[in-house]
C-alpha cells in the first residue's frame, strides 16, 4: 500500500484520536479552549515524531559543534530538515521520569532551533505547560500523545495528510464555540478546482524541465491552498523549482503553516505572521501565482487608518484606485493581488456575490472593477455550487485575474455557471453538504479551456460558458434633470440656464457600447419632453449582473394543467373520505 493511499485512510482516525486526548482536560478547560493545548501538542509531537530517526545523529553532531558560534548548517544537516532539537529527551524519555516532567519538558521544548521557538510563541504555550503542571495533567497528555496510535513520523503520515489532520483539529475547535472554521481553511476540492483554473493556460510552460514559480497566499490560514498547488505544480513537473509565500493574520493558524513549511523543507521564513492590508510583510514582492481565500463581509475599521494611508499614495501605493465600502474589505485583496502580480502572473481569489455589482458608478468597489477591466486583466468567473464551504451556504464565486491574457482571451471575459457541477455529501460538515468532485472539476476545467459559448452536460447536470466583451459590463451613469416650476407654472431661471427641480431628479445607466443621446431619446424623452442630461455628473461604471446572464425563463404552467391537477387531487381526496366513511358505517 503507497503511503499517500496508507495516511490517507487513517486521516479521520488520527484526529478523532488527538480530538479525544482532549476529554481529559474538561474539568479544567472550557470545549473552546481546547485548541490552546491540543493544538501545540499536535505540532510539538508531529516535530518529535519527523526528527526521531536523526535523533542520535543530532546529538552526536552537537557534542562537536556546541562550543561553535555558527552551528545551524551543522545540526540541519545532521537532523535533515531545516530545524532540530538538541534535548536529550523526547517524549518517550520524558514518560521516564514523571517527577520532573515541567521541568524536562520545558528543557525539551527550548532544545528546538529558534524557527522552532517562534512557533510555540504564537501559540502562547508556555503559560499553558504551567496550567497543566500544577493540575496534574502534563504528564497524561504527553502519555496520550507518545501512544503507537498517536505516531505522526513522515514515514507513516505525509505533510498533505498532516494538513488534512490539522484542518480537521481546527474545524473541531472552531465549531466548539462557534467561531467560523471557513475563516482558517477551504476545502480541498475547491482549492483543486482554483489550482487546475490557475495552471490550465500555462500547462506547456510547466511540463518543461527546470521550471521556477513562486506562489503567494495573502490570507493563507492553514497554509493548505499553498500546499495544493505545490502538488499541482510538481504533478506537471517533477523538478520544478516551487517557492511558497503566505501570511496570516490568527497566529495559531500562522503557527501552523509555519511548523508545516518546515517539515516539508521549505524556507519558513515566507511564512509570515502580520495583517495582509494594514501590515504587508512582501512589500515589493511580485509572484507567479496568487491563489486566496479572503474574508468577505468583513469591517476593516481597524485597518482604516493603514488603508486609507495606502490609498493617498495613489498609483504608488496598492489601493490607490479605489476604497470599498468600510462594511466590506474583500476587493482591498483583489488590489493587493494585483500589485504583487508579475507581468505574467496569474491570480485565482475567491469572493462572494457582493464583489460583483455592488457600488454605483464612481464608488470604490465599480472603480476596482474598471480597473480590472480596463486594464484587461479579469480573465474569468467561475459561480461555484452553493453549500461548499465549511462556514457558509451562500453562493461564490472563483475570479481568475491575469496580467497576461492568451491572445485569444484579449478583450474578453469568461463566465462559468459551474453550481451543479457537485455530488451530495454523505455526512454534512458544518454547512459543507456538497462536494466538487473530480469528474465535475474536470467538466469545469474543460469548460474553461475550450473558451466557448457552450453548455456541458454530466449526469443531467449543466455546466455552462459564456463569453463576453469587457465593455460589455460597462456603462455611462447619466443623471437626469427636470425643470423647476413656479406656481404660476412657468419654468425657473437661474441666470441662463433652466434650474433643475431636485426632487424629480432620476438617473439612467446606459450601456458603454450604446450612444448616450440615442439612448435619451428612446428611453427618456418619450415620457419627459422637458428633460435634458448633466453630461458634467456623468460617471462610468462596471458591474458583472451574473445571475442574469444565466437566467432560464421557465413559462407558469397553463391555468388548464392547473385546474386538471387541482381536480385530480380533489378526486383522490374524495375517494379517501369515502373509504373512511364507507368503513365506519360498516
Amino acid at each position: 500500500m503507497d503511503l499517500h493511499r496508507q495516511t490517507g485512510i487513517n486521516i479521520q482516525e488520527k484526529s478523532s484520536l488527538i480530538w479525544a486526548i482532549a476529554d481529559i482536560l474538561r474539568e479544567y478547560y472550557k470545549p473552546h479552549e481546547y485548541g490552546k493545548v491540543i493544538l501545540p501538542m499536535t505540532v510539538i509531537k508531529r516535530f518529535n515524531d519527523v526528527l526521531a530517526p536523526t535523533k542520535e545523529k543530532v546529538l552526536e553532531t552537537y557534542e562537536n559543534v556546541k562550543s561553535f558560534a555558527v552551528k545551524d548548517g551543522f545540526l540541519e544537516g545532521a537532523s535533515g530538515y531545516k530545524f532540530y532539537n538538541t534535548s536529550k529527551y523526547d517524549f518517550k524519555k520524558l514518560l521516564d521520569d514523571s517527577e520532573n516532567i515541567e521541568a524536562n519538558f520545558r528543557e525539551y521544548l527550548n532544545s528546538f532551533s529558534e524557527n522552532v521557538q517562534d512557533i510555540f510563541s504564537n501559540f502562547e504555550f508556555d503559560r499553558e505547560i504551567s496550567k497543566l503542571a500544577n493540575s496534574g495533567m502534563l504528564y497524561l497528555i504527553i502519555e496520550k500523545f507518545n501512544s503507537h496510535n498517536a505516531y505522526m513520523g513522515a514515514d507513516k503520515v505525509t505533510s498533505v495528510d498532516m494538513g488534512y489532520i490539522f484542518e480537521d483539529l481546527v474545524r473541531r475547535f472552531s465549531e466548539s464555540y462557534d467561531e467560523q472554521a471557513g475563516a482558517h481553511f477551504t476545502s480541498r476540492d475547491i482549492i483543486y478546482l482554483m489550482t487546475d483554473l490557475l495552471v490550465a493556460e500555462d500547462r506547456e510552460v510547466l511540463i518543461e524541465e527546470g521550471v521556477a514559480k513562486t506562489v503567494y497566499d495573502m490570507t493563507m490560514g492553514t497554509s493548505q491552498m499553498l500546499t495544493c498547488m505545490t502538488e499541482r505544480l510538481l504533478e506537471l513537473d517533477s523538478e520544478a523549482d516551487v517557492r511558497l509565500f503566505g501570511q496570516e493574520l490568527n497566529p495559531e493558524t500562522y503557527a501552523i503553516a509555519k511548523a508545516d513549511m518546515l517539515i516539508r523543507g521549505g524556507n519558513s521564513d515566507n511564512m509570515r505572521h502580520g495583517n495582509t492590508l494594514s501590515d504587508d510583510k512582501f512589500e515589493g514582492f511580485t509572484f507567479d501565482y496568487i491563489i486566496s481565500n479572503p474574508p468577505f463581509g468583513i469591517e476593516w475599521k481597524v485597518e482604516k487608518n493603514a488603508v486609507e494611508a495606502e490609498y493617498k499614495k495613489g498609483e504608488s501605493g496598492r489601493f490607490g484606485v479605489g476604497l470599498p465600502k468600510i462594511s466590506d474589505g474583500q476587493m482591498l485583496f483583489d488590489l493587493n493581488g494585483i500589485a504583487k502580480l508579475k507581468d505574467t502572473g496569474r491570480m485565482a481569489i475567491i469572493h462572494n456575490g457582493s464583489s460583483l455589482f455592488t457600488g454605483q458608478a464612481g464608488s470604490g468597489e465599480s472603480e476596482i472593477r474598471r480597473y480590472m477591466l480596463e486594464n484587461d486583466w479579469l480573465e474569468a468567473i467561475v459561480q461555484l455550487p452553493n453549500d461548499t464551504f465549511y462556514n457558509t451556504g451562500i453562493t461564490t464565486y472563483i475570479w481568475i485575474i491575469t496580467k497576461n491574457k492568451p491572445e485569444h482571451r484579449k478583450g474578453k471575459v469568461q463566465l462559468i455557471n459551474a453550481s451543479n457541477m457537485c455530488e451530495s455529501r454523505r455526512k454534512n460538515i458544518g454547512n459543507k453538504r456538497v462536494d466538487i468532485t473530480e469528474k465535475y472539476r474536470d467538466i469545469v476545467v474543460k469548460a474553461y479551456g475550450e473558451f466557448l459559448n457552450k453548455e456541458y452536460e454530466l449526469d443531467g447536470k449543466i455546466c455552462e460558458s459564456k463569453i463576453f466583451n469587457n465593455d460589455d459590463f460597462g456603462f455611462r451613469r447619466i443623471q437626469i434633470e427636470s425643470p423647476l416650476y413656479d406656481e404660476n407654472g412657468n419654468i425657473v431661471m437661474k441666470g441662463k440656464k433652466i434650474a433643475p427641480d431636485t426632487s424629480k431628479r432620476d438617473y439612467e445607466n446606459v450601456p458603454l457600447n450604446e450612444d448616450i443621446d440615442k439612448y435619451f431619446e428612446r428611453e427618456v424623452k418619450p415620457y419627459n419632453p422637458e428633460a435634458w442630461i448633466e453630461k458634467t455628473k456623468t460617471k462610468v461604471g462596471y458591474e458583472i449582473p451574473f445571475t442574469r446572464y444565466f437566467y432560464k425563463y421557465e413559462a407558469p404552467e397553463s391555468s388548464d394543467t392547473i385546474a386538471e391537477r387541482i381536480s385530480i387531487h380533489e378526486k383522490e381526496i374524495m375517494e379517501a373520505l369515502n373509504r373512511l366513511f364507507f368503513k365506519e358505517d360498516r
